[in-house]
């Protein structure tokens, strides 16, 4: 259950812990927002602020919350905001960072692009890794988008880095690219016949200096 934010104290609290234990206050500076075809943005952990400028310049209807809902202040201040201007929050804690996807997972996903009204906001805590491999799965489910196209998303640009232990993002997608050369096969069904997750997740190798970077510089998620 998100904490209590009505009161003075509880207000003030959420938004030093939003800004300083959340880092915040780099995304005040730059929130990693970019627009993608069809009414869809993706960016890193918005501020109250920044949903209500969103809401207003770009008609935000539904916000995607991929790091799932909790007790923390920050969360309490996203979901009231979302409240107060009639926006849609959807908690979707399936995608991870550093890990393998799980099949239901991809297909729920799939499922939630077919079924929220837009324009809508994806987001995770830096925009970079999760936003992106979700930005990816947008391409593909909703637009239609090869591969190649779709996996543009995940991007030094955007703060991704391939090297780091989130490169299992783009290894999924590559593995999945080379069964597909050696005999076509629909993703769909690769995904629920051929992928194994614990097969997958033994064959990556991350690079030590980028997981440094990541985990250590940047404090991803």
């Amino acid at each position: 259950m998100a904490r209590d934010v009505s009161s003075l104290s509880g207000r003030t609290l959420a938004y030093l812990d939003m800004l300083f234990v959340d880092h915040g206050f780099i995304r005040v500076i730059y929130n990693n927002l970019h627009a993608l075809p069809g009414g869809l943005y993706r960016c890193s952990q918005p501020s109250p602020g920044q949903i209500r400028r969103y809401h207003e310049k770009y008609g935000i209807r539904t916000i995607i919350n991929l790091r799932g809902a909790d007790n923390t202040r920050r969360y309490a201040l996203e979901a009231e905001t979302c409240r107060e201007l009639g926006i849609r929050l959807i908690d979707f804690k399936g995608i991870l960072s550093r890990s393998a996807p799980y099949p239901e997972v991809l297909q729920s996903a799939k499922a939630m692009f077919d079924e929220i009204a837009y324009p809508a906001l994806i987001h995770c805590k830096s925009g970079a890794d999760r936003a992106g491999f979700a930005a990816a799965l947008y391409r593909m489910f909703r637009l239609g988008h090869d591969i190649p196209a779709a996996t543009r998303e995940l991007a030094w640009y955007y703060g991704h880095l391939k090297g780091s232990k989130t490169g299992i993002l783009d290894f999924f997608f590559e593995e999945y690219c080379r069964a597909n050369a050696r005999e076509p096969i629909d993703f769909f069904v690769w995904l629920h016949t051929v992928y194994d997750r614990d097969v997958l997740k033994e064959a990556f190798r991350a690079k030590g200096w980028a997981d440094f970077l990541v985990d250590k510089i940047l404090h991803r998620e």
